[in-house]
């Protein structure tokens, strides 16, 4: 008799569809569409969370599978899609994500594009490949951008010169908030060095209101500027976990620039914190050999010195910290940079480089106390997270269900932020972005102890 183990279905997912990510990283690039080959359904789940989110609105066509085309195949639908797209739309570019039932009933969407007459289509096509049971909505977002460097930048062309006079970064930051990308812009202003940045889509997803009707909201990483990434100086990815599995040999958009055009890539966390974020600036300075600007020193020390001004009320503090991994392992670092200790790191994710992430940047007295979980989904993080006793969580407001049912506060930081409003204004990165966490983290630990005094107080 063969014994089986229990399987207990997921509950509250801690991660999201893999085409969503790549939607995402469509939308920050200009003049594209995302095109879902697959469901209706699949297309309607992934605008529901990015409006959420964003609060504008997010169109993703849809190559629209009925029972018919699952068992005939999709390559129809997605040839008249894509010429649907091309006339309503007028696109330079349509991003074609796969879904689930796509793959799995083995529609090879590269053959049916290059079957396609597309002499009267103008728009580029980039197709990438994101069944949601390989991977979560980071792993499409990667992805995707990798998909985008590698077909707008063919290693069959032939590079003449390279301006290294006026040298220019290519950044891939990962999924950040649009105040995180415009800081970045910022920055890379300040310093007087041209960078391109892949995505962007700061504007375009927290633009002004319209007098009229677009049917393609301005902003975006210029395709013009994708297809120039060959011949920057320097490439800079964010994400540890990314790093890793760069260093484990798979493709990221920044090792196929490096490998097909000897484009230096540095791999960095995620610069959340003093120390990540000294790291970056130092990079930053080797990179472009210019002096990192007297803003940046004196926010540098003002955040010090509040470190110092609210150690008292951070110090020993345990705290949830869930989400993408990459995220995880950013927060964590901050978290134990300032004395709290991240008790129970989880993630959806199942790369098997959390703990090795973790490892490489939490104190060993800090990580000792730390509990690390991939492939989790909330209902087991509650059952986890009561036996660790947190003062409060950190993460998504997908988490807000568990932080209610353990009486704790939630600090929402990450992506979807779909109950409150800002949430794509939220700030992460940086000496800036380092300072409004730790407010927010501080503050919040007051109120839960105010709230909850016997007398109260209005004054500390």
């Amino acid at each position: 008799m063969i014994k089986t183990k229990p399987y207990t279905a997921t509950r509250n997912a801690c991660k999201m569809c893999t085409p969503l990510g790549a939607a995402l990283v469509f939308h920050g690039i200009e003049g594209t569409i995302p095109l879902l080959h697959g469901s209706q359904g699949c297309s309607t789940y992934m605008r529901r969370y990015l409006i959420s989110h964003f609060k504008e609105p997010v169109d993703i066509a849809s190559s629209n599978f009925s029972e018919e085309t699952a068992i005939f195949g999709g390559g129809a639908n997605l040839k008249l899609a894509i010429e649907n797209v091309a006339r309503q739309y007028t696109p330079q570019m349509i991003g074609i994500a796969s879904t689930c039932l796509s793959e799995t009933i083995g529609d090879d969407v590269a053959m049916i594009i290059n079957s396609m007459d597309t002499s009267s289509i103008p728009a580029m096509l980039v197709h990438v490949s994101t069944p949601s049971y390989t991977g979560t909505h980071v792993d499409g977002f990667h992805h995707a951008v990798q998909a985008v460097v590698e077909q707008c930048n063919p290693d069959t062309i032939k590079i003449k010169y390279k301006p290294r006079a006026k040298k220019k970064i290519n950044l891939f930051p990962g999924m950040l908030s649009n105040e995180d990308l415009r800081h970045l812009k910022e920055i890379f202003m300040d310093v007087k060095t041209k960078m391109t940045l892949l995505p962007d889509y700061s504007e375009r997803l927290e633009g002004p209101s319209w007098v009229e009707y677009q049917a393609i909201q301005q902003g975006g990483t210029p395709i013009r500027a994708i297809q120039e990434m060959n011949l920057a100086t320097a490439s800079m990815e964010f994400g540890s976990i990314l790093g890793s599995v760069r260093k484990k040999g798979e493709k990221t958009a920044g090792s196929w620039l490096e490998h097909n055009f000897d484009i230096p890539c540095v791999s960095l966390g995620i610069p959340m914190g003093v120390k990540a974020t000294d790291l970056f600036f130092s990079h930053l300075e080797q990179l472009t050999l210019k002096v990192i600007p007297e803003k940046y020193k004196r926010q540098r020390g003002r955040l010090i010195d509040s470190y110092v001004d609210g150690n008292k009320y951070v110090s020993k503090k345990r705290a949830i910290v869930y989400g993408e991994e990459d995220f995880v392992t950013a927060m964590a670092g901050f978290l134990a940079e300032i004395g709290v200790i991240p008790v129970l790191c989880a993630s959806g994710g199942k790369s098997g480089l959390l703990k090795q992430a973790l490892d490489e940047i939490i104190p060993k007295n800090i990580l000792k106390q730390v509990s690390v979980h991939q492939g989790m989904d909330f209902t087991q993080m509650e059952k986890h997270a009561r036996e660790l006793a947190p003062d409060f969580a950190i993460g998504n407001s997908k988490g807000y269900p568990m932080a209610r049912h353990l009486g704790i506060p939630l600090v929402r930081a990450g992506f979807p932020i779909h109950d409150r409003v800002g949430g794509s204004r939220i700030l992460h990165i940086g000496y800036k972005g380092t300072q409004q966490l730790f407010d927010t983290i501080v503050n919040t630990l007051l109120r839960k102890r105010q709230d909850t005094s016997d007398i109260g107080y209005a004054y500390m």
